[in-house]
C-alpha cells in the first residue's frame, strides 16, 4: 500500500467509495505501480517483464513531461488505479490523427485485487466515468481522446459505456488501436456518466 496519501487534486464519490486522484509519487509509488502494470491482468499496458528501474524511469519521464501526467487514484483512501492525462497534440498521437485544442488523452489502469481478495462489484465503471469526468474537468477540456489496443475488447466496450465513440484502427507502431472519443454531451447522456450524475 502506498505511503499516506497526498491532498488529493481531484474527488467525487461513487457507488463503491470516494475516488480521489493525486499526482503520481514515483518514488513513493514504485512499489505499488510495478505490481499493477507487470501483472497478468495488466498485459496491454505492454510492460509485463519490466523491471523496477525500467518502471521508474517510464514514469519518471512521464511526471516530467509537461504534456502528460500521472496520477494515482484511490478509493476511500486506499491506492486502487491509475490514470493517466495527456495533451495528444504532442504526445501518443503526433503525426497519425489530427488532434485539436481542448483534446485531453486518457489512460486508465484499474489495479489487480489483492492475492484472495473477491473483485470489488462496480469498481472497474466507476474508475472509468471517474476518470473521464477527471479529464474532462481539465482547464480547456472540449472531448477525451483514447487508443486503445484494438484486441482489448473490454476495455473497447466499457469505452463505449463511457459514451466514447470509434472512429477507426489507427497503427500507433507498438499496436494497432481503436482511436475513440468522448465530449462533455456524450459522457453526460451514457452509462457510466449517469452513475456520476
Amino acid at each position: 500500500m502506498s505511503a499516506t496519501p497526498a491532498t488529493p487534486t481531484w474527488s467525487v464519490r461513487t457507488t463503491v467509495g470516494v475516488l480521489t486522484l493525486e499526482p503520481l509519487d514515483v518514488d513513493r509509488d514504485l512499489d505499488l505501480l510495478h505490481s499493477w502494470v507487470t501483472h497478468p491482468r495488466s498485459v496491454y499496458w505492454l510492460m509485463q517483464d519490466a523491471e523496477p528501474a525500467a518502471v521508474r524511469t517510464a514514469y519518471a519521464a512521464i511526471t516530467a513531461d509537461p504534456h502528460h501526467d500521472a496520477w494515482l487514484g484511490r478509493v476511500d483512501g486506499a491506492p486502487a488505479f491509475l490514470a493517466e492525462t495527456y495533451d495528444p497534440r504532442h504526445r501518443e498521437l503526433v503525426g497519425v490523427w489530427a488532434a485539436e485544442p481542448g483534446d485531453v488523452g486518457m489512460h486508465v489502469l484499474v489495479a489487480p485485487p489483492a492475492e484472495g481478495a473477491p473483485p470489488v462489484r462496480g469498481l472497474t465503471s466507476a474508475v472509468m466515468a471517474a476518470v473521464v469526468r477527471f479529464a474532462l474537468d481539465r482547464p480547456g477540456a472540449r472531448r477525451v481522446v483514447v487508443e486503445p489496443d484494438a484486441r482489448n475488447a473490454a476495455i473497447r466496450a466499457k469505452n463505449q459505456a463511457a459514451g466514447f465513440v470509434e472512429h477507426g484502427l489507427v497503427d500507433l507502431g507498438h499496436k494497432t488501436a481503436a482511436l475513440s472519443t468522448c465530449t462533455p454531451a456524450s459522457f453526460a447522456a451514457s452509462e457510466l456518466g449517469r452513475v456520476l450524475a
